[in-house]
């Protein structure tokens, strides 16, 4: 993507201007703020596809009821270490943040904490999620079922499963935390909806047809099926992360699912599930010895010897690190297709646009 496809916003012009959106559907001036405040996070750590790309998609929900504008969020059963949340149908980045603050919490205190939630929605990148826990001092792993199932059984084409992320963070002794986030398919739905917003061809491993042949035309992507990474063992991962974020918490799972992009379910509760899991390395040992070894073999990742066509060896999170330097210093790309839809937005809505 070219500097001449996309401007540059300071994140907080962006934050104020989902929290302004999001007001004019009922949410209270603290719960907007927070939902723009953890949007962007997701672009300034360069997850685009998951930050203010999505308030059209939730637009549609809050149009239609099919979100609960005023929550109450509440703990519905816990022990020392463990706790279930219901988010009462509230923006997915109001419960999950929840959810992370109330396993920091107990983690600190019993060592390790495992948080599930339900009656929840789409929250955003995991990473943003994880890293919380990494800026403390404790390791994180996140799981959550997909909003809608984009992917199939392996060997077959119903649609049963989501993309069911999966995010982990390690703090080393200084500097930016390890942090993986990947999908378990090869592509993110939300990548996909990039492409096709911006009339891009889709890779040919990232879809295939009922017919189980690659669809790259964007514009068919609700005729297609992802594809798992790493065939069936991407399937297994995908399953796994499922039953433990939406199952154990008592969220929807399988043909329960319904898809929050889908026009016929606006009004219909996703029920969305995640988990969390924060461990304080301290338990372990001693936290810093911990925090220097991770940053030595970090090191020895990066010091690795490139491939011929490889310019250097990156650890998971190097490239969010720099993503957010560059946008603390330059702004947070907006590309102009986003922009368009954006700005059409703020008519619609009678608010000021991002121009």
């Amino acid at each position: 993507m070219s500097d001449t496809d996309r401007m540059r916003f300071p994140a907080a012009e962006l934050e104020d201007f989902i929290a302004r959106v999001l007001v004019t559907f009922g949410l209270p001036q603290s719960d907007a703020a927070n939902c723009g405040r953890l949007m962007i996070a997701s672009d300034t750590a360069g997850f685009d596809t998951h930050g203010i790309f999505r308030l059209s998609q939730y637009v549609k929900r809050l149009r239609a009821g099919g979100i609960n504008v005023t929550p109450t969020i509440t703990t519905v059963t816990e022990s020392p270490a463990t706790a279930v949340v219901d988010g009462d149908n509230a923006m997915g980045h109001l419960v999950v943040e929840y959810a992370t603050k109330l396993a920091i919490g107990k983690a600190s205190e019993a060592g390790c904490a495992w948080v599930g939630a339900r009656r929840s929605n789409h929250a955003g990148a995991a990473a943003v999620y994880v890293a919380m826990a990494a800026e403390t001092g404790m390791i994180a792993l996140y799981g959550t079922n997909g909003s809608a199932n984009h992917m199939a059984p392996w060997g077959s084409t119903d649609l049963l499963l989501g993309t069911n992320p999966i995010a982990a963070a390690i703090p080393p002794a200084d500097g930016p935390p390890i942090v993986m986030d990947i999908a378990t398919t090869v592509s993110s739905f939300g990548k996909v909806r990039t492409a096709a917003q911006r009339g891009d061809d889709l890779p040919p491993d990232w879809m295939i047809g009922r017919d189980g042949k690659p669809i790259t035309d964007s514009s068919r992507i609700k005729d297609g099926v992802l594809n798992p990474i790493g065939g069936h063992k991407g399937y297994a991962l995908s399953l796994i992360v499922g039953i433990l974020a939406a199952t154990l918490s008592g969220a929807q799972m399988g043909v329960d699912v319904e898809g929050m992009g889908d026009d016929e379910y606006q009004r219909t509760a996703v029920n969305n599930g995640h988990f969390i899991i924060v461990v304080d390395p301290a338990r372990f040992g001693d936290a810093a010895a911990f925090g220097a070894r991770v940053a030595e073999v970090a090191e020895t990742m990066r010091d690795a010897t490139p491939m011929p066509g490889v310019d250097s060896v990156r650890v998971p999170g190097d490239g969010r690190a720099a993503s957010i330097a560059d946008a603390t210093e330059n702004g947070v790309p907006v590309h102009a297709a986003l922009l368009d839809n954006l700005n059409n937005l703020a008519d619609d809505l009678g608010i000021t646009p991002l121009t």
